[in-house]
């Protein structure tokens, strides 16, 4: 009985086995592609990698950095809006340039009433104080004359009438007043001419110097606050109230790297795609006349033909797409800009990578 039972336990284990077995060694149905890979539709195409990016006449998007330094204190635009030529993107705190600023004009203030005193001379109560010193030293002058000639009309008709001592005396205190007149006569000479000549150039210098140093720092001053350079749309922004920046961008935390504070592109859209070819590819370019290129949208089966812009005329290290500064390999390529027409349906940004063939006509 107990042979029986195992016999039994066997078989349907062995009839499990067989049936999974068979199960698991079904195929699933392979599920149909969502999209089909990017074929190349010319007899002897050019493969490249292109970035979508904003139309612009030169160069690329308009990379944005601060030319001062310090934490932002305002931000005043969003990601994906829209900005005029010269409206305020942030601005940065700008405390202490502008007690600089403050201190200078104050400076360049001081100098210019200093020099509007100097032209301004003589001051006319001192031109009276002068002229009532010249009237009081000729008054001198007359009375010390008036005692010599007493004394020495006294000395003439009785010479034992004055001492030889008084007489010296007259003489001497005539001498002084006429003397006093001339150096009052010269002062008040002095200070009627007014402030001389020299010192009113070198003020008028000094005064130069400070309002110039005060344009300086106010030009400075401006510059706290980044303004756009030109119609656009702000495409990227590193920044937060609070964050620090300087001269060579914002610290991306995601990236451990120095980035552009704003990224900005040309209004209402307009897109153009960089394809970027290979340097041993290069000598199979077309020419630009004959060129003809189509623009594959990686994850779907859209494809849209390219027209020819222009070719950047530099081969470079492949660090765009890669971003990688330190390759084993120095993989180098020739940009080559396309326009397009983007469609009204479909979802492109500048950033986003697609797959470009370039034949010929």
């Amino acid at each position: 009985m107990r042979n029986k039972i195992i016999f039994i336990v066997s078989a349907i284990g062995l009839i499990l086995a067989i049936v999974s077995a068979y199960i698991f060694s079904e195929q699933p149905k392979a599920l149909p592609p969502t999209f089909n890979p990017a074929a190349n539709p010319y007899t002897k195409g050019i493969y490249a990698e292109g970035i979508v990016e904003s139309i612009l006449a030169q160069g690329e998007n308009i990379n944005i950095y601060p030319e001062v330094p310090g934490p932002i204190t305002e931000v005043l635009v969003v990601e994906g809006g829209k900005v005029k030529k010269g409206d305020p993107l942030l601005t940065i705190d700008d405390s202490v340039q502008k007690a600089t600023v403050e201190q200078q004009q104050a400076q360049a203030e001081a100098a210019l009433a200093l020099l509007n005193e100097l032209k301004a001379q003589p001051r006319p109560e001192n031109l009276d104080v002068a002229t009532a010193q010249v009237e009081n030293a000729k008054a001198t002058l007359k009375n010390a004359e008036d005692q010599l000639a007493k004394q020495e009309k006294s000395f003439k008709l009785d010479p034992k009438s004055v001492s030889h001592d008084v007489l010296d005396n007259a003489r001497n205190a005539e001498k002084i007043a006429a003397t006093n007149l001339q150096v009052v006569q010269k002062q008040y000479d002095l200070i009627k001419a007014g402030a001389w000549s020299y010192d009113i150039e070198n003020q008028q210098k000094q005064y130069d110097a400070l309002l110039k140093a005060a344009a300086s720092s106010a030009a400075l001053l401006a510059k706290y606050t980044i303004k756009a350079p030109a119609d656009g749309i702000v495409l990227t922004l590193q920044a937060a109230v609070g964050s620090y920046v300087s001269p060579q961008g914002a610290y991306d935390s995601y990236t451990q790297g120095m980035n552009p504070l704003i990224v900005m592109g040309t209004p209402d859209g307009q897109l153009q795609v960089r394809a970027y070819i290979d340097e041993i590819l290069i000598h199979s370019i077309a020419d630009p006349a004959k060129m003809d290129a189509q623009m594959f949208i990686r994850g779907t089966d859209t494809h849209m033909p390219l027209t020819f812009e222009r070719i950047q005329p530099y081969v470079s290290p492949k660090i765009e797409l890669s971003d990688q500064r330190q390759e084993r390999v120095d993989v180098r390529v020739l940009p080559v800009i396309f326009r397009f027409d983007k469609p009204k349906d479909m979802n492109l940004y500048p950033g986003q990578l697609v797959d470009v063939y370039v034949g010929e006509k």
